[in-house]
């Protein structure tokens, strides 16, 4: 084996292996299959078990309905091997002859893919009936030792399974021998199965068979031409098989060669001549043949990337569609009573004190409890018992999560009406799931589970050690919360996207990028973004005052957004599931590992061409 077709072997192995895992990884572009692409059943099923360094060749006898394909076969095999019959479609599966201890050196499972292999021991057992596809084969002492000769069903009957069949042998053989007649060299279904052949470059020898000699004479070169014509097939050989039924029955028919002068006509060994044929080179031509197939702009594998290429883009525009369009806002959030937040604040603090320091201040810290106390119980008995500012929140937030179910509910079905061909099916699957009250009394049960003290607390408690390590004034900061921070009351506006290619604003703040949803968060009066961190913040509000209000406003901002995350979570869960995450990766295919490789073992396989 050359260099260059031991390389060209391993790009083919390559290549097939990378199409399997572009084929799972394509899933969600909904493609047809790669079984029944004619490109993708030559690579599996002649290129990868054919292109080794063995020199042996696959005859397949083929034609149409009742024309004697059988015998030709069995004088190829020098005995009556396949059973004839006078009725039409007498052969169901293809039947084959291989040379002697040839099943032990190969792999014949692996040569004739798709087929259901049965060792043949009748001579009718191909003219059965069954659903499954299968072959025949048996040794035979009389087989050349490179050749495996095949009897196949008829390429123009009615039956689709049939077709199936003989497309499967076309792809496998490296010589065809068509069996034609009067009636059926021009048929549209014969023609279409040459036209095939001769677009993988089969070696064809043609075998008029039923000729009446020497009557036909003057006809058979046209029947000849007009279907080199028609096909494409340039023909290594002709014969002349005369209409000699009891002949044909004692596997005695003679053959002539196909020659147009009016020499007498000169009898020859049909078996002999496939015998004599140069094998590597013929085995190198179909092959190649094979590969010109299986490289075709227009049909073959560059048509299949294109389509992905094509299919990703319509995925990208649905993906695109929907991220551009916020499926809701939140004008103002509920921020966190400033009034826990200070609380936190302090109680952070108050765990930071150590020894005397801390002994003195929970002294009177106790003693300021103790004195308070009494004036709360006067107030809660004139005034009835106030609400504690976190349930307040709590319930401002509930009113802020049904809004915006709402909102969502709204978009989708403006979304669905839109009539995108890849959205509006998804959208309506999830319109007709888990109902809106199902769906809102989920949220409602995971919302009051949840703790919100426990929430600000670790917020607060992450906030202020990075602020230790960031800034040595955390003591004014202190006094600024004790004596301003009840004067502050941000804004909080929250707008939810789908899918993370949504528009990244002036105020973005992302806290949960691998969720569903991506939200912006927007602070009137003083906008923050955790991403960029401090120097988000103005360099007039970067010192004193204004630089402490911008941590207390980043504080209460990202509080805001890690309640909107909880929020994304919970709709991806049971609304969204998987469809947000599907779009993203169906548009990520043509830019995958595997894509790339099938385009650089395409274009090598195309130089060695």
């Amino acid at each position: 084996m050359s260099s260059t077709y031991s390389a060209c072997a391993e790009q083919v192995r390559r290549l097939h292996s990378a199409a399997r895992q572009l084929e799972a990884q394509s899933r969600l572009l909904q493609l047809p299959p790669l079984a029944g692409r004619e490109w993708f059943e030559l690579l599996e099923r002649k290129l990868l078990p054919q292109m080794t360094d063995d020199a042996f060749l696959v005859v397949a006898v083929v034609g149409g309905t009742n024309i004697g394909k059988s015998v030709i076969f069995n004088h190829l095999a020098g005995c009556r091997a396949s059973a004839t019959s006078p009725f039409a479609s007498g052969t169901k599966h293809p039947v084959c002859l291989v040379p002697p201890d040839f099943a032990a050196r190969y792999d014949l499972e692996s040569i004739f893919r798709g087929f259901e292999l049965h060792e043949w021991s009748q001579a009718d057992a191909a003219l059965e009936d069954h659903p499954e596809h299968r072959l025949f084969w048996r040794s035979s002492e009389v087989t050349p030792s490179n050749l495996l000769i095949l009897d196949t069903p008829d390429i123009d009957g009615d039956v689709r399974v049939n077709w199936e069949r003989a497309d499967n042998i076309r792809r496998c053989a490296d010589v065809l021998v068509a069996v034609l007649t009067q009636q059926k060299y021009n048929d549209a279904a014969v023609k279409q199965f040459f036209r095939k052949a001769a677009e993988e470059d089969k070696a064809v020898l043609i075998v008029f068979n039923q000729v009446l000699i020497p009557d036909d004479d003057s006809f058979w070169p046209i029947w000849l031409r007009t279907f080199c014509q028609e096909t494409g097939v340039q023909p290594e050989f002709v014969y002349l098989a005369p209409a000699d039924r009891r002949a044909a029955e004692e596997n005695r028919l003679p053959f002539f060669v196909g020659q147009t002068s009016n020499q007498p006509h000169e009898t020859c060994s049909l078996k002999n001549d496939i015998s004599a044929l140069h094998f590597r080179e013929i085995k190198l031509r179909t092959l190649r043949g094979s590969l010109r197939s299986v490289l075709n702009p227009e049909s073959g594998l560059p048509a299949y990337l294109t389509e992905i290429e094509r299919r990703s883009a319509e995925f990208k525009s649905a993906s695109d569609l929907l991220s551009t369009h916020q499926l809701a806002e939140s004008k103002d959030w509920p921020s966190m009573p400033n009034s826990v937040v200070v609380q936190e604040v302090r109680l952070w603090w108050q765990q930071q004190r150590e020894g005397w320091t801390k002994k003195v201040h929970d002294f009177y810290n106790a003693i300021g409890s103790g004195m308070l106390k009494p004036f709360s119980m006067l107030r809660n008995h004139w005034q009835g018992e106030r609400t504690p500012p976190l349930e307040q929140y709590r319930q401002r937030e509930w009113q802020t999560v049904l809004d915006t179910v709402e909102s969502v509910y709204e978009r989708l079905r403006w979304f669905a009406e839109l009539g995108n061909p890849l959205l509006q099916p998804r959208i309506e699957k999830l319109l007709g799931g888990k109902s809106r009250v199902e769906l809102l009394e989920l949220l409602k049960t995971r919302h009051d589970l949840t703790d919100l003290e426990h929430e600000i607390r670790d917020l607060v408690a992450i906030e202020m050690e990075g602020f230790r390590q960031d800034s040595p004034q955390t003591f004014q900061f202190m006094k600024w919360i004790d004596h301003g921070a009840a004067a502050v009351r941000p804004v909080t506006s929250v707008c939810l996207f789908v899918t993370g290619f949504g528009p990244a604003g002036h105020a973005v703040h992302q806290v949960a990028a691998s969720t569903v949803l991506q939200f912006a968060v927007d602070i009137a009066g003083g906008t923050v973004s955790a991403v960029a961190g401090e120097s988000a913040i103005s360099g007039a509000a970067a010192t004193s005052a204004g630089f402490f209000e911008a941590r207390f406003r980043r504080l209460h901002a990202r509080f805001a957004a890690k309640r909107a995350s909880w929020l994304a979570r919970m709709l991806k869960e049971h609304l969204f599931g998987d469809l947000p995450d599907e779009l993203q990766s169906a548009t990520a295919v043509p830019h995958s590992e595997t894509f790339q490789t099938m385009r650089e073992t395409m274009g090598l396989l195309e130089s060695s061409l």
